[in-house]
């Protein structure tokens, strides 16, 4: 397998290394996002071939688990919830293998908020509400007593708790039908634009969230994706090096919307080829 980096920023172009499995998370500031990021990956091997464990993986809540993105951080300025989107850009059109298809219709099974274009003869993209296809949040009040949970935490990784959220329809701390720490009936809530709407994000709500899932395997033989439908895909075979990007934006509401759902980057994580570190600059030419 080619040997993997991780890096995070507050835009596609700038952006610093991340230690994976290190527990010393990045700190990404810009004018619009202030927050810390962590990866966590099973079963990675640095570039001398040692591989870091993280006590991460072990913990009951995490099993099966194989790999994770985390961040805590704030937005700056106020958003709806239907206004911040998290998803995947990508640079040029993607090599699709064969059972592509069943692996869409299972995202789409997974996050039915889903909206992409992958088979994009330009810029392939995938994105969904944050509050919707994030497997786990914690969110609390910076201007109250709402409990902060520590960041990263290997050891007693992110619970889930929507209990400080407020609306813009109510006077009281959140709307009654916000599922405070269920997390299945908080992604099934917020599938809703309206509900979305009705939830506002801004400098006093710390966001800290767990993207992780477990159909990935990463080791010696390549990165393969597992689906339960039995489908399993050598990821290695299709990616032609080009990064593959997690990105937050702000929703884009503009002319080009149909196009591009994403308007400015808020925060952006990036998986690179070592191999293909410095390639990617000379040939493409950013546009955000």
């Amino acid at each position: 397998m080619p040997q993997l980096r991780f890096l995070a920023g507050p835009s596609f172009t700038d952006l610093s290394p991340i230690k994976v499995n290190s527990d010393v998370p990045l700190h990404v500031k810009s004018s619009a996002f202030d927050g810390k990021v962590a990866v966590y990956v099973k079963g990675l091997a640095d570039s001398s071939g040692s591989r870091a464990s993280s006590p991460y993986f072990d913990h009951k809540d995490r099993k099966g688990i194989t790999w994770s993105i985390q961040l805590q951080g704030r937005f700056l300025q106020t958003h709806s919830a239907d206004d911040i989107i998290f998803g995947n850009v990508f640079d040029r059109p993607l090599r699709v293998p064969w059972g592509f298809g069943a692996a869409l219709k299972f995202m789409r099974y997974v996050d039915p908020s889903l909206q992409e274009d992958l088979a994009s003869k330009s810029r392939p993209w995938a994105f969904s509400p944050f509050v919707a296809t994030m497997p786990h949040i914690h969110h609390a009040r910076l201007d109250d007593d709402s409990e902060t949970p520590s960041f990263p935490a290997p050891y007693d990784p992110i619970c889930e708790n929507m209990s400080q959220v407020r609306t813009r329809s109510g006077t009281g701390r959140r709307h009654d039908a916000i599922p405070p720490r269920h997390r299945k009936q908080r992604k099934v809530h917020f599938r809703s634009a309206d509900r979305r709407r009705d939830v506002q994000f801004g400098p006093n709500d710390l966001i800290t969230a767990d993207f992780c899932h477990h159909y990935l395997d990463f080791s010696d033989d390549g990165i393969v994706l597992r689906l339960p439908c039995g489908i399993s895909i050598d990821l290695l075979r299709y990616w032609d090096g080009q990064p593959v990007r997690f990105v937050c934006a702000e929703r884009n509401k503009g002319p080009s919307a149909d196009k591009q759902p994403w308007g400015r980057v808020l925060f952006c994580i990036v998986m690179q080829r070592e191999d293909e570190v410095g390639l990617e600059k000379a040939s493409v030419s950013y546009c955000e």
